[in-house]
């Protein structure tokens, strides 16, 4: 049984690391260097790796369990909704992915991925496999530095994955093509941006501009969620569940519907929903309104419960000038401009940071914990 190495490493260091596991005929566990001592722990007892490869070289983890042959990857989901899972990726899926979605961007020898977003994520880790399946150039960076990421573009990259917040910090026209995954990307975004659908399970974007990629099949179901197949997508978790049905299709878990135009349109986590007084809100459609104020800097959306309503909209706003802060009627007023008046927050609670996943996605399950004023209507 191949043996499971958890790589706890940074940039270049990280991709060795990888390169020479799978050559040995290992499989890979990417540990995020910024967790904290407890999570990091915790991520090693859930993915019992045989082996860790950390700074102070490789070394033996007693309860260890090894991985299949074929497997190449496990990768822990981000916990967002809650406690991590490992996902279990075999060299054929990476293969896959990586060969449909060089297709889809038009990737040629002349081309030359630059790898930014965290490495121990399936956005950051699968721009890895593109170029090395590919046979494309690589140039790895310990992480996202906006000057470092121009440069890099001024000196021969010309792709790059990237997440909506990265996006705005750079000059994306220096790119041929940049990918965007994470949180949905900006109304506004520029010409040679892709907007991306995926998930860990499926070994990073299968949807591009919502539609398919090659070998992928994408179904909405009678309720509206997102089913997927393809050969691209996960074996099994780590825990040997399987998540597939008899004919092979993987439920997202997203609810999402076909535009007329033939494009998948992604309306957010089934979780993520509020239903307030009957009616459906998507937290996203809320966000992106309130952005367009001035005086917020960053916004999360959830429902909270609610005696009368069933859930109530709540909005945790960082504003963007601390001592003059929106009001809950300005927020209010704004998104119903734009949208239905039962879609407007029924709360305003003001915040100093928005809690986000490290691929920037809102980690709703944090936004009960933060304090901070209040104003309920």
């Amino acid at each position: 049984m191949p043996d499971l190495v958890a790589i706890d490493l940074a940039g270049p260091a990280f991709a060795d690391a990888v390169r020479r596991a799978w050559d040995a005929g290992e499989a890979v566990l990417p540990v995020d260097r910024r967790l904290p001592a407890p999570a990091r722990r915790a991520l090693l007892a859930a993915m019992a790796p045989t082996h860790v490869q950390d700074g102070g070289g490789r070394r033996a983890v007693e309860g260890g369990r090894g991985v299949e042959i074929g497997d190449a990857l496990v990768m822990a989901t981000s916990g967002s909704t809650g406690v991590p899972k490992g996902v279990v990726l075999t060299h054929d899926a990476l293969a896959a992915s990586a060969r449909v979605t060089g297709a889809r961007l038009e990737v040629t020898s002349d081309d030359h991925w630059l790898a930014c977003l965290p490495l121990a994520h399936i956005g950051g880790f699968s721009v890895l496999t593109k170029a090395w399946h590919g046979g494309t150039p690589l140039t790895i960076h310990d992480g996202f530095d906006a000057t470092a990421v121009d440069r890099a573009a001024r000196t021969g990259c010309t792709l790059v994955s990237l997440v909506a917040t990265a996006l705005a910090r750079i000059d994306p026209s220096r790119f041929r093509r940049i990918v965007l995954g994470g949180s949905r990307p900006p109304t506004d975004r520029p010409p040679n941006t892709v907007a991306t659908y995926g998930m860990t399970e499926t070994g990073s974007g299968i949807v591009y501009d919502g539609r398919p990629l090659d070998e992928v099949e994408v179904e909405v179901d009678a309720d509206g969620e997102i089913r997927v197949r393809g050969p691209m997508l996960l074996r099994a978790y780590r825990d040997g569940r399987s998540p597939f049905d008899a004919d092979g299709w993987f439920a997202t878990g997203d609810l999402g519907r076909w535009l007329p135009d033939g494009r998948l349109f992604v309306d957010g986590r089934r979780g993520d929903l509020v239903i307030t007084g009957g009616e459906n809100v998507w937290p996203e459609v809320v966000e992106a309104a309130l952005r367009d104020l001035t005086s917020v800097a960053d916004v999360a959306v959830a429902g909270v419960p609610d005696a009368e309503w069933g859930q109530r909209v709540v909005a945790w706003v960082v504003p963007a000038h601390p001592a003059d802060p929106p009001s809950l009627e300005q927020v209010r007023r704004h998104v119903a401009e734009r949208h239905p008046t039962y879609m407007a927050p029924r709360e305003l609670r003001l915040v100093t940071a928005v809690p986000r996943t490290p691929l920037g996605k809102v980690a709703r399950g944090s936004l009960l914990d933060l304090g901070g004023p209040s104003t309920t209507r």
